[in-house]
């Protein structure tokens, strides 16, 4: 039995068909009792009166059992049901010493009660005296069919039944619609994931509810999208730095291809030349190997407490020379009384490198660069703004993803492989911080990290 479906049915099923039958017993149970009961009660008064008047007629119990056969002259009028009654033992009969004299077959007749058993019954007074017990049974067995209460009876039982019958096959019909319909999105999800294992990233299925199979259908789906935007950035980086390596390449085997074959002489320039693309060609492989590490939790980190004016300003003088060659001025804003965060200083360095590598590159001249730190909520906040270009909303999103470039770095071709925010926010993120970036077009961009303080 490998189908859900199946399974969900006959889990509904016996279910369904254990409620009905405990509900019918139940229900038979009870009825029979209650109405075992209003018989008993009906006929208590009868027989008390009965009994009182059939012991002054005749001063004693004897022949009173001959009262309750079938077909009886007797001085006493039969209820109904109380030949049933006799017979089947729902009441003794005892005398004012507490000797049986009526039961059912006369298996207690001479038996002497005991008081306490005499005190569960009904005495029977003739001119003040008390001359007998009455002494109801519980009612546990059926009533005979043919007699009213049987028939009674009969009829709850037969009902009852068919309730019970109903119930199982509602059950069944409405255990067979929800198990095919809980299992609907389990085949689709079923059939998803193997059109995602032939690598048909992005697939979707459809989301048929709001309970946890929907919330699963979502999660499919995200993850699916997610793969997909996955595969194309892993794609497009591939490109784009197959691109970036072959530039450089290209330069470096252009020149010594030339020195090899004597076209051209060796020189200061053709030697600054080749060095340059291989420092860009060495910084390609770092980075491609820093966000390796990064992305697989194995990136070496020498954490240390450090107050964030230290890091700001080291960053602010060493780019402090460049923002001065392009006219841009840094500013450097330092909350006072700030605690320390424990951070590895050279990664930190490197972060706030490649933000504001960023911030010189698309902030005019006459521009200017903000570095702050201060408190928000129980975290250290360290911001690099400036007053650039800004990203385009659509670009925003995507800005940390790895070989990331809007439209404004394919117009300003610098050499850069697009890694610098990918790289900054894994390397915050291992060290136990978070970045986030705001921006609008023409407004500057204002990136911000992050940290716990250490207390």
């Amino acid at each position: 039995m490998r189908s859900l479906a199946t399974k969900l049915t006959l889990a509904f099923l016996f279910v369904g068909l254990i409620g009905a039958v405990l509900v019918a017993v139940l229900v038979r149970q009870f009825t029979q009792r209650q109405f075992d009961r209003l018989v008993l009660d009906q006929n208590q008064q009868i027989l008390v009166a009965y009994l009182t008047s059939f012991y002054e007629a005749n001063g004693n119990w004897e022949g009173v059992e001959r009262a309750f056969r079938p077909g009886s002259e007797t001085i006493i009028p039969r209820g109904p049901g109380l030949v049933w009654e006799a017979r089947r033992g729902l009441f003794i009969l005892a005398d004012a010493n507490g000797r049986v004299v009526l039961s059912a077959g006369n298996k207690h007749t001479n038996r002497r009660l005991n008081p306490a058993d005499l005190q569960k019954g009904v005495p029977l007074v003739v001119d003040g005296v008390t001359t007998g017990w009455l002494i109801f049974a519980p009612a546990l067995d059926r009533w005979e069919a043919g007699t009213l209460e049987g028939n009674f009876l009969l009829g709850v039982n037969r009902v009852t039944l068919l309730s019970a019958l109903a119930a199982t096959g509602f059950a069944l019909i409405v255990g067979g619609i929800l198990a095919y319909t809980l299992t609907r999105s389990l085949r689709e999800l079923t059939g998803a994931t193997k059109i995602l294992a032939e690598g048909k990233l992005g697939y979707q299925v459809q989301v048929r509810s709001r309970d946890e199979l929907g919330e699963l259908a979502n999660s499919f789906n995200q993850m699916s999208s997610q793969l997909e935007q996955s595969n194309q950035l892993r794609r497009k980086m591939t490109a784009d730095i197959a691109h970036d390596l072959r530039t450089p390449l290209s330069v470096i085997m252009g020149y010594t291809e030339a020195l090899n074959d004597g076209k051209l002489e060796p020189n200061p320039e053709m030697f600054a030349v080749l060095h340059t693309e291989t420092l860009h060609l060495s910084r390609l492989i770092d980075d491609l190997k820093t966000i390796s590490l990064a992305y697989a939790g194995e990136l070496p980190l020498s954490n240390q407490s450090i107050t964030p004016d230290v890091i700001l300003n080291r960053i602010a003088n060493a780019q402090r020379v460049k923002a001065e060659r392009e006219h841009i001025n840094i500013q450097v804003n330092i909350a006072p009384g700030l605690p320390p965060i424990k951070v590895d200083v050279e990664r930190m360095m490197q972060v706030l490198g490649n933000l504001m590598s960023n911030a010189l590159r698309y902030t005019p001249p006459g521009g200017q660069i903000t570095l702050s730190a201060d408190m928000l909520g129980e975290q250290v906040r360290i911001s690099v703004a400036d007053t650039g270009a800004g990203i385009l909303p659509e670009e925003l999103p995507y800005v940390f993803e790895r070989s990331f470039r809007g439209d404004k770095v394919r117009q300003q071709p610098h050499g850069e492989t697009g890694l610098g925010l990918a790289i900054a926010k894994s390397l915050v993120e291992a060290q136990g911080g978070r970045i986030s970036v705001e921006s609008a077009p023409g407004e500057g961009t204002k990136f911000t990290i992050l940290f716990p303080p250490q207390h």
